[in-house]
């Protein structure tokens, strides 16, 4: 037990000082914007498909138990607004960060972890190359933009698909659905969720880049880090959702 809690303080620990690491070096030389833009098409668009897919099986999964269980209390008016409020405060912004989160992270640490067991990270430094600028911030930069943009498609696609399975399993008027729906989502509803995508994009990618770069035993730790980082994201995503969750109401509500 002892041992345990030594390595999950060790871990949080690690996980802070790159996060302090980051961000002295946003501000050094040089700005490296190729492997920003080469980062931006690894996450985003290589992370569409998966990202889009869930967005609207998830919109209409839960438009059509909502509108069943809703029914029954003459309520069924409303699915549209909670559908709505529900994808983009919470399963938008969430399923995106785990789903696109663990393939980015895990891809990232598989990379990092190569070049730690293979000494490239040594090699690195022994050229005087700070390689926390070079390797860790064009990822958490280009993590910032992709996980907002990803956000907003998958908010926008699990919405439309809850009105279009509203209008052929209930046979719902989708200009009625619209209005009801557009009159009761206001945007700081839209831009809560987005400003949880930047924070667990940031979160996301810092996870990823640590156990990458802490990576010991050759190719079987690396593959226990590989495993690590796709369970670390998905609980760091959900723990950090509720905190996040508390300040936007304490601020905004």
């Amino acid at each position: 037990m002892e041992a345990y809690l030594r390595r999950t303080a060790i871990w949080y620990g690690g996980v802070g000082l790159l996060t302090g690491q980051v961000a002295r070096s946003l501000a050094l030389p040089p700005k490296y914007f190729r492997l920003v833009i080469h980062e931006i098409e690894v996450m985003g668009v290589q992370s569409l498909g998966v990202a889009l897919t869930a967005a609207i099986f998830t919109g209409m999964v839960f438009t059509i138990q909502s509108a069943v269980n809703m029914a029954r209390f003459g309520a069924e008016m409303y699915v549209g607004p909670l559908t709505a409020l529900a994808i983009l405060r919470e399963l938008g912004p969430v399923l995106t960060a785990i789903l696109v989160g663990g393939k980015v992270a895990s891809g990232i640490t598989a990379e990092l972890g190569s070049m730690k067991v293979t000494e490239q990270i040594d090699a690195l430094r022994t050229l005087g190359v700070n390689y926390i600028k070079r390797l860790v911030v064009p990822r958490v930069l280009a993590a910032l933009i992709v996980f907002p943009l990803l956000t907003v498609l998958a908010d926008a696609i699990g919405i439309l698909g809850g009105m279009g399975i509203m209008f052929l399993e209930r046979g719902a008027d989708v200009y009625a659905y619209w209005n009801i729906t557009t009159y009761w989502v206001v945007p700081k509803d839209f831009v809560t969720g987005i400003g949880k995508s930047v924070f667990f994009g940031a979160i996301v990618t810092l996870i990823g880049c640590y156990n990458g770069l802490s990576t010991e035993g050759g190719t079987e730790g690396l593959g226990r880090a590989t495993t690590a980082t796709v369970v670390h994201v998905t609980m760091g995503v959900i723990v950090c959702d509720f905190f996040i969750t508390k300040l936007f109401l304490t601020l905004f509500y």
